[in-house]
């Protein structure tokens, strides 16, 4: 009686094991792409290292900033002092103080009214710049937004000194309309862009549709840096407040208290977790989220039928069985790989031993067969050509063996 017969395992890899060049080449793609970003984040790190500030800062001299204006006004002995929060902004107004605010749509009712009943109680200068609907009625009351235009250079067309002398500026945004104590110049669509605001026994308020003449690219053009300097230099001081989302201020209503956050009126100092976490985290989550539903529709699988397309080279037998062994590997396809293994198996020696091909794949046809060409049992060749999937892989490449010995045992016999 002929017994089938394992192979020893050899130690060495397998064709389907990767080689240290195949998995640099697998990695060399990603390792690229990560040292990509970090030299960009160093270099973007590097390059704002410096003073870079927001949007009509004095402090920043990008081309929307407004670093120049600010030069000009301490050169004429104006003192120029930034403020962020709503409580600066309220112990610097005076007589003898302008207080500019570059965003005042951004303020919340309550900031509006602290704000309005400091400055209606000084006799100093307030100049609120693109005040729209969501702020004008409480900062200047009796006056009204209308609908934002183009900034274009216009002539002033009014009785205001400090526009006669300035000439064409370059103005637009919101138009307002006022009453009879309002004096309003540079006119578009027939309503004033810049409209001063006169109140008795009080300061006066200057509000300009866009803020555009104040930029760092602009001052220079028309009489753009004569209009901002005789509009912010009335007072020997300049109090530069830029509303801050992060004011505490921001979360009080009306009654002076806190709506929650921990940030009232110093009674109750309890903050959760979100409050600690900056504003723009929600969108940075989002876009996260949006990056990888990309990156898993780019990686995911195809849908619908495989197409059949003629090879544009002939390959070998031995890479297309390397090529497709390493494609099982990857899928961790023992079951596969195995039941392949033995279908080509049984398919070559189903004819050696007179079995039809109909038959090839029958245990009941088959293992009676082979059983009686090599005198072994049907329960050891059972398991051989019909038996279970590997466990692992050195188990599959001893299946390979066992049914390469069965081969040519069946042929020699």
């Amino acid at each position: 009686m002929t017994a089938v017969t394992a192979a020893p395992v050899s130690a060495s890899p397998t064709s389907a094991s990767p080689t240290p060049r195949q998995v640099w080449t697998r990695t060399r793609g990603l390792l690229c792409a990560v040292l990509l970003l970090v030299a960009a984040g160093i270099v973007l790190a590097t390059t704002r290292s410096g003073d870079q500030h927001g949007r009509l800062d004095p402090r920043s001299a990008d081309q929307h900033g407004s670093r120049a204006v600010a030069e000009l006004l301490k050169d004429r002995g104006v003192s120029v002092h930034v403020v962020t929060a709503l409580d600066e902004a309220i112990a610097a107004v005076g007589p003898d103080t302008t207080l500019l605010v570059t965003a005042p749509n951004l303020l919340t009712p309550y900031q509006q009214n602290e704000l309005r009943t400091a400055t209606a109680a000084s006799a100093g200068r307030t100049v609120l710049l693109g005040a729209g609907p969501p702020s004008v009625s409480t900062l200047a009351p009796g006056v009204r937004a209308n609908s934002s235009g183009p900034v274009a250079t216009r002539a002033p067309r009014c009785s205001l000194p400090a526009a006669r002398t300035a000439g064409n500026a370059d103005t637009g945004g919101f138009h307002y309309t006022a009453g009879s104590l309002a004096t309003g110049c540079y006119p578009s669509a027939g309503l004033p862009t810049l409209l001063l605001v006169q109140e008795k026994d009080a300061g006066d308020t200057v509000l300009l549709g866009s803020a555009d003449l104040l930029y760092n690219n602009r001052l220079d053009n028309q009489g753009n840096a004569s209009l901002a300097l005789q509009l912010l230099g009335s007072r020997p001081h300049l109090a530069w407040y830029l509303p801050s989302l992060a004011d505490p201020t921001a979360t009080r209503n009306g009654d002076g208290v806190g709506t929650g956050d921990g940030t009232s009126d110093g009674t109750n100092t309890e903050r959760s977790f979100f409050d600690l976490i900056p504003p723009g985290w929600l969108w940075g989550t989002l876009q996260l989220a949006i990056a990888a539903v990309l990156a898993a529709i780019w990686r995911a699988r195809r849908l619908g039928p495989l197409v059949t397309e003629l090879l544009p080279v002939v390959i070998r037998a031995s890479e297309s069985t390397e090529g497709r062994a390493r494609l099982y590997r990857k899928a961790n396809a023992r079951d596969r790989a195995a039941s392949s293994l033995r279908s080509a198996t049984r398919t070559r020696i189903a004819p050696l031993i007179g079995v039809p091909p109909h038959g090839a794949h029958s245990a009941a046809v088959l293992l009676p067969a082979v059983s009686a060409c090599l005198s072994t049992t049907e329960g050891d060749l059972s398991s051989l050509l019909f038996g279970p999937a590997p466990a692992d892989d050195a188990a599959l490449v001893r299946l390979a063996d066992q049914l390469d010995n069965l081969e040519r045992e069946v042929r020699t016999s």
